[in-house]
C-alpha cells in the first residue's frame, strides 16, 4: 500500500517519507479499512516533530483520524462492517504505530462508526478527535437547556463542534476568537455571542450578554485564558479543557472554587472513559443521519505531499481540520 511515515522526528519536509509498506489484515476483533481521507491534528504535529513526545517506534505512519470503507474484517466481528462508510479515532494512538496516512488502516472493531450515505469522506475525517473531544467537554457541562457556555477559539476544529454541540443540547453560546473572518465562521456554528478577545473585555461582553454569567467553559487554552473569564464564571459552574498551551502551570484559586462550588474537568480523549467515548459516537452517528452539522475541512492535500498538509497545521492559520486525500 502507499503510505507516509517517519522514522526519525524532526521538521516535516525532512522526517516524512512516501513510498510503499505492507498493508495490514484485520486481527481479531478488528476490521480493516481502506481509507478514503486522513485527517490531520496539532498532536500528530507534535508527535513527528518531537516537541511533545518522544520517538514511539521504528517506524511510525502518522495521524489518528480517518474515513473510508471496511474491506476485511477479523474474527469475531459482526460481517455487518464489510463493504460500510466508517469514520474512525485513535488509529495512531493507544501503542499502535500505523495510523491513517495510508492507504489501509486495521484496528479495533470499537473505533470505527458508520459514516452516512451523504457525508463525504473528507468531512468524515474532520469527526474522530475533535468532534468527540468537543462532545465530552461540552457533555461534562451536565444539563445545558437555557444555561450559557463559553467555548474558546469558537472558530478552531474543536471549539467549532463544540459551538455545535452546546447549541444541539439547547445552551445559549458564547464564542471567544482572534479575527472578523473567525468571528463569521464561530456565528455560522451557532454562536449567539462572539466575543474578538483581542480588541474586546471578555469579561465585560459576557456580563453584557449575561449578567448572571457562564455556567461551563469549553477552553482551548486554560492556563491562557484562566485570567478572561474566571470573573464571570457563575457559581455551580464548570470548566472542561482539552489544552493549555499559554501556560501549562497556571495558579488556579483552588479555595475561592471550593466556596463557588465549581467543578474541574481535564480531557484527553485517549483515555476518557469508554461509555463516553461510545456516547459521542452514537451521538454524532445521529446528528449525521439527521444531516446540519457543520464540517470544516481547511484544506485538502495529496498524501504523496503530506509535508504540506503538516506546514498548513504548523502555520496556525487553518480554520477547521487539514485532510489528506489518501487516493492521491
Amino acid at each position: 500500500m502507499k503510505a507516509v511515515w517517519y522514522t526519525r522526528q524532526g521538521p516535516a519536509d525532512d522526517v516524512l517519507q512516501y513510498g510503499e509498506q505492507p498493508a495490514p489484515h484485520a486481527a481479531a476483533g478488528e476490521v480493516r479499512v481502506r481509507l478514503h481521507a486522513s485527517g490531520v491534528n496539532p498532536a500528530d504535529i507534535y508527535r513527528r516533530a518531537g516537541t511533545r513526545y518522544a520517538m514511539e517506534g521504528p517506524l511510525v505512519i502518522p495521524h489518528s483520524d480517518g474515513a473510508g470503507v471496511v474491506d476485511e474484517i477479523g474474527r469475531g466481528v459482526d460481517a455487518r462492517w464489510l463493504g460500510r462508510r466508517v469514520w474512525l479515532y485513535n488509529g495512531q494512538r493507544g501503542g499502535r504505530l500505523h495510523g491513517t496516512a495510508a492507504q489501509y488502516i486495521a484496528l479495533d472493531a470499537d473505533l470505527v462508526a458508520e459514516l452516512a450515505a451523504d457525508t463525504p469522506f473528507a468531512q468524515g475525517a474532520c469527526l474522530g478527535i475533535p468532534c468527540m473531544t468537543a462532545h465530552r467537554c461540552v457533555t461534562l457541562g451536565g444539563e445545558l437547556a437555557g444555561r450559557t457556555v463559553l467555548v474558546t477559539g469558537g472558530a478552531g476544529a474543536v471549539g467549532h463542534y463544540a459551538l455545535q454541540w452546546a447549541r444541539h443540547f439547547g445552551a445559549r453560546v458564547i464564542a471567544t476568537v482572534s479575527s472578523a473572518d473567525k468571528a463569521a465562521h464561530a456565528r455560522a456554528g451557532g454562536a449567539d455571542l462572539v466575543i474578538d478577545y483581542r480588541t474586546e473585555d471578555v469579561a465585560e461582553r459576557v456580563r453584557a450578554f449575561s449578567p448572571q454569567g457562564i455556567d461551563h467553559v469549553v477552553d482551548v487554552d486554560f492556563g491562557g485564558n484562566l485570567p478572561a473569564w474566571w470573573p464571570v464564571l457563575a457559581s455551580n459552574g464548570s470548566i472542561a479543557y482539552y489544552a493549555t498551551g499559554g501556560n501549562v502551570t497556571p495558579t488556579f484559586p483552588a479555595a475561592e472554587a471550593m466556596r463557588r462550588n465549581l467543578s474541574l474537568h481535564a480531557v484527553l480523549l485517549n483515555s476518557a472513559p469508554l461509555a463516553a467515548r461510545r456516547r459521542a459516537q452514537e451521538d454524532i452517528v445521529a446528528w449525521l443521519h439527521r444531516g446540519a452539522m457543520i464540517h470544516s475541512v481547511s484544506s485538502l492535500h495529496p498524501l504523496s505531499d503530506c509535508a504540506q498538509a503538516h506546514r498548513a497545521v504548523e502555520a496556525g492559520t487553518k480554520r477547521g481540520t487539514v485532510v489528506v486525500d489518501c487516493s492521491r
